[in-house]
């Protein structure tokens, strides 16, 4: 089976595709299949991934990603019957809707992932402009679609309630989890929030409870790191100044073995979210042995169920509530919690499992048969 994955970019090392993609590509190649990952050369990458063919850029905004020679690129690989799937991640591209006009009058069969693009508060967000790319280009293109992918029960709600009937296979990302390693920190403890600075991340809700809990916890300090997103990152400084924090540490962008050291230097991570369709860095945080907030903006109520953590409301309040309690549990129980976390992650969350099922997937929209358990025709 040859599977082309389309993605508009995997260089954004803070944004869970860049590494969820790639990671699916490599685990599909590992069950033998015959996979390539087809990207915009959108800006330099750190690693050369054999599966990888990069684009250039056209004539247009570059937030469109319009790329001629990718587009004919898959119309002739579909046209010469090599390529029996494409796979789509993210909408809003132009390369995330190349695959739709590819596919058409084809017997290649396309796979939709959203990641996260048709939930409530991303479809609010530049509204009217997604609005005319949805009826002129988006829309048409995913109407070609055999199936969607889901990594969530409630990315496969926002897929039904925008009016798409195809069947949806619903599998989470996997993750890759390090040893167990805790890092000496002989300062305060840290509660951290790893990700992209971006008004979606509810960071501004997180400042707000930190400045009611931090004089209760004079041990502990909040650390924010990421990259900035669109100036997001000097508003939200310029936010913890206004409220006078004490105990914050903005600690730019984290990559690699970096990142990893800042979630196992951390006592608690934190993600304050308004919208996630996974959210990686909670994955990331579990597999390093560290426990998790997290708001139900995110698809992780299995927090509270393996005891890894907690899974609250969205808004100030909840928060305030949570990091209360979660800041005052004893050291030796948060170490447990995170143990508890890793080990769900080596369970049901490991690549190969991933791969294993979609895999299927693939299968059964080409040949049929019994339906497999993970896809919803409902």
């Amino acid at each position: 089976m040859r599977v082309i994955h389309v993605v508009p970019a995997i260089t954004e090392e803070a944004a869970g595709p860049s590494y969820s993609v790639p990671r699916l590509c490599e685990s599909l190649i590992g069950t033998g299949m015959d996979v390539q990952l087809a990207a915009l050369d959108w800006a330099a990458i750190p690693v050369r991934l054999p599966y990888l063919k990069t684009f250039p850029l056209g004539f247009g905004p570059r937030r469109l990603g319009v790329s001629p020679k990718m587009r004919r690129w898959l119309k002739q690989e579909v046209s010469s019957g090599r390529v029996e799937i494409i796979h789509n991640h993210s909408l809003w591209m132009m390369p995330n809707v190349y695959p739709g006009y590819a596919v058409r009058d084809s017997r290649c069969r396309l796979v939709v992932s959203p990641r996260g693009t048709l939930s409530a508060w991303a479809l609010g967000l530049n509204a009217l402009q997604k609005k005319i790319f949805w009826h002129v280009l988006q829309a048409p293109a995913l109407r070609a679609a055999a199936c969607f992918h889901a990594t969530s029960e409630s990315e496969y709600e926002d897929i039904r309630r925008c009016g798409f009937r195809q069947p949806v296979c619903i599998l989470s990302n996997g993750i890759d989890v390090p040893p167990l390693e805790q890092t000496p920190n002989s300062g305060r403890r840290q509660l951290l929030f790893l990700g992209r600075i971006h008004p979606i991340k509810g960071i501004d809700n997180l400042l707000r409870a930190w400045q009611v809990v931090e004089h209760r916890f004079p041990d502990w300090e909040l650390h924010i790191a990421g990259p900035d997103n669109r100036g997001h990152l000097a508003a939200m400084q310029a936010l913890a100044k206004q409220l006078r924090l004490e105990c914050v540490v903005f600690r730019g962008p984290l990559f690699g073995e970096k990142k990893l050291r800042a979630y196992r230097a951390a006592s608690l991570f934190v993600l304050p979210t308004h919208s996630e369709n996974f959210g990686m860095s909670v994955a990331e945080a579990l597999a390093a042995g560290t426990p998790a907030i997290v708001t139900k903006g995110a698809p992780w109520d299995g927090l509270d169920k393996q005891d890894a953590g907690w899974w609250i409301d969205i808004g100030v309040d909840p928060l305030v509530a949570c990091l209360g309690d979660a800041l005052a549990t004893p050291p030796t129980l948060l170490a447990e919690m995170g143990r508890a976390g890793r080990e769900w992650m080596l369970r049901d969350y490991s690549w190969e499992r991933i791969a294993a099922q979609l895999s299927v997937v693939y299968c059964w929209l080409l040949e049929g048969g019994e339906t497999p358990p993970c896809v919803r025709l409902d």
